[in-house]
């Protein structure tokens, strides 16, 4: 079986621009990283190839560029109300600049138009930190993905864009067909890549049928599979971790049952061969870049864990900050101060132009909106065990430090929670709240004793920061366990299920974006709780004989307090 050749990095720099230019409303746009130089302008001038008009935007764009609305500059002169049609009208490519400042109401609004296909989105990361990145719905959303950091100007050429080759492509695109399970192979290739998200093989299903109509195919070969795997897979793929032990041979004397098809009759049945797939996947970017990107959405998604709760703009309250030049519109507030001293300078200029005796002349882009910055109270939420394991070793340590961080909680005004894990089920002794006196009440009187139901206390720490987020709360989970969880979430003593339930409410927290640590209370570091904290791309604090004022020491700087 013969396969393409793998791409060099400039091949890979023109199949990303072909694909988009074939079908940028199924790809749903490129994630471009890459500083300001002559080498991004070679590939962002290429888009012009791109069936779709291209609309520069920026990070603090208003919704009325986006959406439209009244246009007050033309109602005024007219008398009449002129509404004016926004960017999103019509189908274009947005070209969004320091795409890695988007705010997240800015990348939600672009998200939802992303879900219409008619859209995409050419995201301009110029991010220099590795915590700078895009909001994840749109690094979920965007097809594609290119890196132009290290390539150097004598290694590229304008790339080779045919403009015939490309019309016939996209002729062709609606009639190319897909193999059955092509669908369900890419499912679990990502699966296998560590990749949560379902967006990302419906986009690979969408890159593979460009990239056979690109060839010429009347139907996806395993060649365009392998191609699109490459170009849609490799940034969202984890970093590849220790591999697991091999499982044990049966003995030899066993035989197959019946009902099972010999080994080549079943490899038979494989339309592509999911491991290449996941292989070449892996190869297809460096082992450093995958881990920064790794580390990178981490960083971002633990930016929640800060001293302070997450901070968003407003117009109603908070602290004020400087007034900026903006069109009038839904909900936005006129700093009328800013405005007059913006449009004063030129008013002689003006009535001498209009031949005007007003007292004042005021035009749009004097107005000046008013800016504020709220931000959001933090609720800590503990997760402690309190089985028999624990409460033997570390319980009256976690308690301790508990209640130290509490007092640093009650000086800066945060929430506490408090769930404790054990026996059969997990229990929240006390929901969010500022009671300094409830909460130590509560503490004291957690017993200890029975099984771990680790998952449990996972998934009520989950609900419980889902429910604070609701409330425009900013959550971070405090996990302290000894890690040896054995009551799966079905209620039964299994302890490899048991271990399985934690691993996937680990992933789920991690999907969520709630930032979390772990705290090992066991006497000896227990590899399986840091295996725990590396699905919730949590850090990791392995204490071993370390009193109360230690273990709050390093809780507090963990959290950033």
């Amino acid at each position: 079986m013969t396969s393409a050749p793998a791409f060099t990095a400039w091949e890979r720099v023109e199949a990303a621009l072909a694909l988009l230019a074939v079908d940028p409303a199924g790809l749903k746009g490129l994630w471009l990283r890459a500083r300001a130089s002559p080498l991004r302008d070679l590939v962002t001038g290429a888009l012009t190839s791109l069936p779709l008009p291209l609309r520069r935007i920026h990070p603090t764009i208003g919704d009325e560029a986006l959406f439209g609305g009244l246009d007050l500059a033309a109602t005024l002169a007219s008398g009449a109300p002129v509404i004016a049609r926004g960017l999103l009208a019509e189908p274009a490519a947005l070209v969004l600049a320091m795409a890695e400042r988007c705010p997240a109401g800015l990348a939600a609004r672009l998200g939802a138009a992303l879900d219409q296909p008619k859209h995409c989105l050419i995201a301009l990361d110029e991010g220099a930190e590795r915590d700078e990145l895009l909001p994840n719905g749109l690094i979920d959303r965007l097809g594609l993905f290119l890196d132009l950091d290290g390539l150097q100007s004598a290694d590229t050429r304008p790339p080779a864009l045919d403009a015939d080759r490309l019309a016939e492509a996209r002729a062709r695109l609606p009639h190319v067909m897909l193999p059955e399970r092509a669908g369900e192979t890419l499912a679990r290739v990502a699966a296998q890549l560590g990749i949560a998200s379902l967006r990302a093989p419906t986009l690979a299903l969408a890159a593979a049928r460009a990239q056979a109509a690109l060839e010429g195919h009347d139907v996806v070969t395993e060649d365009d599979l392998r191609r699109a795997c490459d170009l849609v897979f490799a940034h969202r793929a984890l970093p590849a971790c220790e591999e697991s032990p091999p499982e044990p041979e049966p003995p030899e004397d066993s035989e197959p049952p019946e009902d099972q098809p010999p080994p080549e009759e079943q490899q038979g049945e494989e339309i592509f061969p999911e491991e290449m797939l996941v292989e070449a996947t892996r190869a297809a970017l460096p082992a450093d870049l995958l881990a920064q990107l790794a580390a990178g959405r981490a960083a971002r998604m633990a930016r929640g864990a800060s001293g302070t709760g997450a901070a968003k703009g407003g117009n109603r309250r908070g602290r004020p900050l400087p007034s900026r030049a903006g069109l009038l519109g839904t909900g936005a507030r006129i700093d009328l101060v800013a405005t007059l001293r913006a449009a004063a300078p030129w008013q002689p200029l003006r009535r001498k132009q209009q031949n005007s005796d007003a007292v004042l002349l005021v035009r749009p882009s004097d107005i000046r909106l008013k800016r504020f910055r709220e931000t959001s109270d933090r609720v800590l939420i503990f997760a402690v065990d309190a089985s028999g394991s624990s409460a033997m070793a570390r319980l009256a340590e976690a308690k301790g430090a508990v209640e130290l961080l509490l007092g640093q909680a009650y000086a800066r005004r945060d929430h506490v929670a408090l769930v404790a894990f054990r026996g059969r089920d997990a229990e929240l002794m006390l929901p969010p709240t500022r009671s300094l006196v409830q909460t130590k009440r509560r503490l004291a009187g957690l017993p200890g004793g029975g099984a771990t139901p680790l998952a449990h206390g996972l998934q009520m720490a989950l609900a419980v920061g889902m429910q604070a987020r609701a409330r425009g709360l900013t959550p971070t989970i405090a996990l302290l366990t000894d890690g040896r969880g054995n009551i799966a979430l079905d209620g039964s003593a299994n302890r490899a299920q048991a271990e399985e339930d934690a691993q996937k409410l680990a992933t789920s927290i991690r999907a969520s974006g709630l930032p979390a640590l772990v705290i090992d209370t066991a006497n000896r570091p227990q590899p399986g709780l840091a295996a725990l904290a590396r699905a919730l791309d949590a850090p990791y604090l392995a204490l071993p004989r370390a009193d109360a004022y230690k273990l709050s020491a390093a809780l507090g700087q963990a959290l950033g307090d």
